[in-house]
């Protein structure tokens, strides 16, 4: 799966794009795993719970919104593979911020969730051939191919990482 071309998704969605390279999704999704993955182990247990302002999220509510967005998106992904137009609304992400309770949990519970979630998108995008990823998934306002929700994907994770570093840490 190459990627895709800016006529593939909604224009709002290109500075994600842009931090991902050219090459083959789901080599990149296994890449970004392990990046994710050994970026978040390293986070200090003093920042866990660190908001950089008032009102924002806690560095375990950036992770648990990665894994969220990657849920729905995976889903639209499934979806366009099987090709099913039911459409789809955009993603209330404060709104499943405001419902998701980390107060109890440790950064690598949450860690560990991500992993299994990416697991199963790797395996999702894995077993997609090509002639699937130009397919759509109808999301209301603004079609988007299978090939570009997997570079999406990673893309995501990669701005919500840079932003972690830059204002977190």
């Amino acid at each position: 799966m190459e990627k895709p071309t800016p006529s593939e998704y909604h224009v709002n969605y290109q500075k994600y794009m842009d931090l991902v390279p050219e090459g083959d999704c789901q080599k990149l999704l296994r890449q970004n795993s392990t990046t994710i993955i050994e970026f978040f182990n390293a986070v200090p247990d003093s920042r866990h719970d660190y908001r950089y302002a008032p009102g924002k999220w806690t560095i375990k509510e950036v992770l648990m919104h990665i894994i969220d967005t990657e849920r729905v998106f995976s889903f639209r992904a499934l979806a366009a593979a099987r090709g099913d137009q039911t459409p789809m609304y955009r993603m209330d992400e404060e709104l499943y911020a405001r419902n998701v309770d980390l107060g109890q949990r440790k950064l690598q519970d949450v860690l560990a969730e991500f992993q299994t979630v990416r697991m199963a998108t790797e395996s999702l995008f894995e077993n997609l051939t090509d002639a699937q990823s130009l397919q759509t998934c109808n999301i209301i306002n603004h079609p988007m191919t299978l090939r570009a929700i997997g570079f999406f994907i990673v893309g995501h994770a990669e701005h919500h990482r840079k932003i972690v570093t830059e204002r977190y840490l």
